[in-house]
């Protein structure tokens, strides 16, 4: 059932997250997941000079390859559009999830190895997804 009709509104902000997961040659799993962001408005921005209506504000992308024990086996994360210098720098600490198993006290692990300034905020939010898929 769909949502009820909305009050008259403008659209601001539109997150799209994308997650496919393949079966690999070799019997690993790969699954992907891609994220961006956009806003309906143009703004300033301090590293990339400024940001216009409908540019991604970020667009990352995440792949975690698994085994059939859903081990995962290695990481790989890419940054194409972030608002700070750090962003791309970044995705190497990915790296730092693998050998951990997708089950229970996944969550808590990704905290503790890429949580808050050791990783980035939105693809530890992308990996909830990419683990589910």
């Amino acid at each position: 059932m769909p949502l009820s009709r909305p009050a008259p509104r403008e659209a601001i902000h539109t997150r799209s997250i994308a997650c496919t997961s393949y079966r690999r040659a070799d019997d690993m799993w790969d699954v992907e997941g891609h994220l961006t962001d956009t806003v309906s408005y143009d703004f300033p921005n301090k590293f990339r000079g400024s940001i216009r209506a409908g540019e991604a504000i970020h667009d990352m992308w995440i792949r975690i390859t698994v085994d059939s024990d859903i081990v995962i086996n290695d990481v790989e994360a890419a940054i194409d559009a972030g608002p700070y210098a750090i962003c791309p720098a970044i995705a190497p600490a990915f790296a730092k999830l693998n050998g951990i198993r997708i089950g229970p006290g996944w969550n808590r692990l990704v905290r503790e190895r890429v949580g808050g300034v050791q990783g980035c905020t939105h693809l530890v939010d992308l990996l909830r997804p990419v683990a589910t898929v």
